[in-house]
């Protein structure tokens, strides 16, 4: 949500004029151009004004930032790819570290491995592997920035295949509170590393990350829509039907609106298949046949562009409200209240989604890395998207109802990356589950005073 109080901070000019020769990108303060758009990031709810913004090119601008934001005693923020709900990345009058221009890509097609800066986008990410046949699990809107999202556990399309992109992740090289440069895996600060899997951005600055890549090209998937009559019948079939599916076929289902600006109410189920195209035809057969559907748009796609899939739903600088929580199963009550629910959504954006957790990600132990969540289940989102400011307390009220009336009926856990900027200290201590204890003592190892506390935080 956006902040209330607006801080104005006067920089001593010799030290930004010293920071600015020093820094290959460019430092931009509210009066130059290019700070309003720099400022921006995806949910149109943040209007926050940082007093410096620093557009780094190296981790060197990055180390030099941050020293000066300590200098100056005033708050950081880190701005990856900008795609986070709760618009963390922007801080209000301090310093906004933002790695947007960091966008080199190195892909070691021997080693089947990809190293990216923090500024990469998935989809960036996923071109560069797809020219090696190489890929590994991202977000599944392509705009989504690679370093919230893997900090966060990166769940996605691959996650029951090959498990979250923290799964996946070999090191980071990372920024620390003191300014130090570290390349951190799992032979090197070994504890760090753990915490960076799960932790968000608590512990330091990311600047690149490299991760494991597997042999992928084309996929089986798509969307299959029936009206929102079936809505109930479908999800309870649809929650019989992925019991026991195997590693290579992920479906996730919805409540949704249809794309082309009616408004429309649909119920529908969006499939991936990774494994040969024949059993992928077999395996996706009765979630193609049950009931009649009105559209079945599911075939061979390349995976960069399955990523792409959703991205209309989700525009830049739209007004996002979600709330979200891991289900106790998929009970036919909570079906009814879903769709119950659905009917007095406010805006024609916003849905209901299911996502299914199964195979690889769910053989990983919860206290393995920081991401706890590893039993196979459903996580429920409740994205609300609207463009009109002024419909925002309608919509922000509708999803909170939603929820309080879902909540009965949801488990404890809480998937870090969808948390709101209103979140409450159980929400954030849900995210992290059994971890966070652990992550305390982390962070009190390598931010003590809490300068990286723009996120949700763990206290030192």
């Amino acid at each position: 949500m956006t902040n209330l109080v607006r801080r104005t901070t006067t920089f001593d000019p010799a030290l930004v004029a010293e920071l600015a020769e020093e820094v290959s990108g460019s430092v931009l303060g509210p009066q130059d151009a290019g700070y309003d758009a720099a400022r921006a990031v995806h949910n149109g709810l943040i209007d926050r004004r940082p007093a410096l913004i620093v557009r780094c090119e190296t981790v060197c601008d990055v180390a030099a930032a941050l020293a000066l934001a300590r200098q100056a005693g005033l708050e950081v923020s880190v701005r990856g790819g900008g795609h986070n709900v709760a618009g963390r990345a922007v801080t209000d009058g301090g310093v906004m570290i933002d790695l947007a221009e960091m966008k080199a890509i190195a892909i070691d097609p021997e080693r089947a491995t990809a190293t990216a800066e923090g500024g990469v986008l998935w989809g960036e990410l996923n071109d560069a592997a797809a020219e090696h046949g190489l890929a590994v699990t991202g977000g599944a809107v392509s705009g989504t920035g690679i370093a919230g999202y893997t900090l966060g556990g990166g769940l996605g399309w691959l996650m029951a295949k090959y498990g979250l992109a923290a799964d996946n992740l070999l090191a980071v090289e990372l920024v620390t509170a003191e300014g130090d440069v570290l390349l951190v895996d799992a032979e090197s600060h070994a504890d760090l590393f753990w915490a960076l899997r799960g932790g968000g951005g608590n512990f330091g600055i990311a600047t690149s990350f490299t991760y494991r890549l597997h042999p992928l090209q084309t996929i089986v998937g798509g969307l299959i829509a029936h009206p929102i009559d079936v809505a109930p019948e479908l999800l309870r079939f649809y929650r019989d039907a992925v019991a026991n599916v195997p590693d290579d076929l992920t479906v996730f289902a919805g409540l949704v609106h249809a794309p082309d600006g009616s408004g429309a109410k649909l119920s529908a189920l969006v499939v991936f298949h990774t494994g040969d195209p024949l059993e992928a035809e077999r395996e996706l057969e009765p979630f193609k046949t049950w009931g009649s559907p009105l559209m079945v748009e599911v075939g061979p796609v390349p995976y960069p562009v399955m990523n792409t899939l959703l991205d209309a739903g989700f525009p830049y600088g739209s007004l996002n409200y979600w709330l979200s929580s891991f289900t106790r199963g998929l009970p036919d009550e909570l079906i009814d209240i879903a769709v119950e629910r659905f009917a007095t959504v406010p805006s024609p954006m916003t849905a209901i989604l299911l996502e299914h957790f199964h195979g690889a990600v769910t053989r990983v132990g919860a206290t393995e890395t920081a991401v706890p969540h590893r039993d196979e289940g459903w996580n429920l989102l409740i994205p609300s998207v609207w463009t009109d400011p002024a419909e925002s307390e309608a919509n922000i009220a509708w999803s909170r109802e939603t929820f309080a009336a879902m909540r009965p009926r949801l488990g404890s856990g809480r998937w870090l990356n969808y948390l709101g900027d209103d979140q409450a200290e159980d929400a954030i201590r849900a995210a992290y589950g059994p971890n966070y204890e652990r992550l305390r003592e982390v962070k009190r190892r390598y931010d003590p005073d809490n300068i990286f506390h723009l996120n949700h935080n763990v206290v030192p």
